[in-house]
C-alpha cells in the first residue's frame, strides 16, 4: 500500500458485531473474490480491545448519492449498472451471495465510474465453514425496499439470485426511479408493509406463480388481498423498452427465473 494513500477505514468493534456480521470471515471473503470490481481490502489488523480494522481505498462517491443528484445519463447509467453485474458474476462463480446489494454499497471512484461492489460484512460463502449451512441460513439479511420476497417468508435456502432481486431493484431506480425505491417498507422498515408494496406492485402471487412458496416456513400464514398485476410500462413509465425488460425479469417471485448475473450482462438493455 503507497504510504501515502487516501484511504478509508472500517473499525468493528466486538459488541457491535452479531450474526451474520462476521470481520473475520469478511476478510477472507474480500481476499478470495478479489477482482476488478470488488472493492478490494488493502490491509486489515486487530487492535487491543478486540476491534478489527479494515483498509479500504478511499472512493469519493457512493451511488446512492449520485441518484439523490438526479437522473443519471444513460451511459453512465448502463456502465455502473454492468460493474456491478460483473463484480456479482464473479461472487457468485465462487459460490458467494453479497446479501445487501443497494446503492450505498456501490462505491465509485468518480462519477463516471469504475464502480466497485462494498462492504461484505453479511456476506455468505459456501467454502467458508464459519458461514452458516447452506440450508439454514440467516434470514435477517439484506436492506429493507431491496430484501426478495423470499426471506420475507423464511426461506433459509436461499442462493445467489437472492443478489439479483436486489439487483433489479437497483436498475428501476436508475432507469427510471431515481431517488425512490421500486418497493417500500415504510418508514419502520416493515416486513408487512414491504410484502404489501410488492403485492400491490407485482401482484399478489398464487402457487402458479411461486411453486417454490409452498415449501416456505411462513407461507399461508396470513390471507392477503388479491392484488392484480400492475404493467412495467406503468411500473416504470419512463424506461426504454430494453431496461423495463431487464428489470422485469430480474424481480421475479421465483427465484429460478430470475436473470442469473452472467444472463443480464448479456441483456441488450447493455447495447442499446
Amino acid at each position: 500500500m503507497d504510504p501515502g494513500a487516501l484511504v478509508a477505514l472500517k473499525v468493528s468493534t466486538p459488541s457491535n458485531i452479531t450474526a451474520p456480521h462476521n470481520t473475520e470471515l469478511e476478510c477472507r471473503i474480500l481476499h478470495q473474490a478479489r477482482s476488478t470490481h470488488i472493492i478490494p481490502l488493502l490491509e486489515h489488523f486487530l487492535q487491543p480491545g478486540g476491534r478489527w480494522v479494515l483498509v479500504f481505498p478511499f472512493m469519493s462517491h457512493d451511488f446512492e448519492h449520485l441518484l439523490e443528484r438526479g437522473p443519471l445519463p444513460h451511459k453512465q447509467a448502463q456502465s455502473v449498472l454492468h460493474n456491478l453485474l460483473s463484480g456479482l458474476a464473479h461472487l457468485h462463480s465462487l459460490n458467494i451471495i453479497h446479501r445487501d446489494v443497494k446503492p450505498s454499497n456501490i462505491l465509485l471512484a468518480s462519477p463516471s465510474g469504475p464502480a466497485y461492489i462494498a462492504d461484505f460484512g453479511v456476506a455468505w460463502s459456501a467454502t467458508e465453514s464459519t458461514s452458516e449451512s447452506s440450508d439454514c441460513k440467516i434470514t435477517d439479511v439484506g436492506t429493507t425496499s431491496y430484501r426478495p420476497p423470499e426471506l420475507l417468508f423464511g426461506n433459509k435456502r436461499y442462493g445467489c439470485s437472492l443478489d439479483l432481486w436486489a439487483v433489479g431493484c437497483v436498475a428501476a431506480q436508475v432507469i427510471s426511479l431515481g431517488e425512490a425505491t421500486l418497493f417500500d417498507s415504510g418508514d419502520l422498515g416493515s416486513e408487512l408493509a414491504l410484502i404489501l408494496s410488492v403485492f400491490r406492485t407485482l401482484g399478489t402471487p398464487t402457487l402458479e406463480v411461486w411453486p417454490e412458496a409452498a415449501q416456505f416456513p411462513d407461507w399461508g400464514k396470513m390471507r392477503f388481498h388479491d392484488f392484480p398485476r400492475r404493467e412495467w410500462d406503468a411500473i416504470l413509465p419512463t424506461a426504454s423498452e430494453s431496461a423495463r425488460d431487464m428489470v422485469a425479469k430480474l424481480v421475479r417471485y421465483e427465484s429460478g427465473r430470475r436473470l442469473t448475473a452472467a444472463e443480464a450482462l448479456k441483456h441488450p438493455y447493455f447495447h442499446s
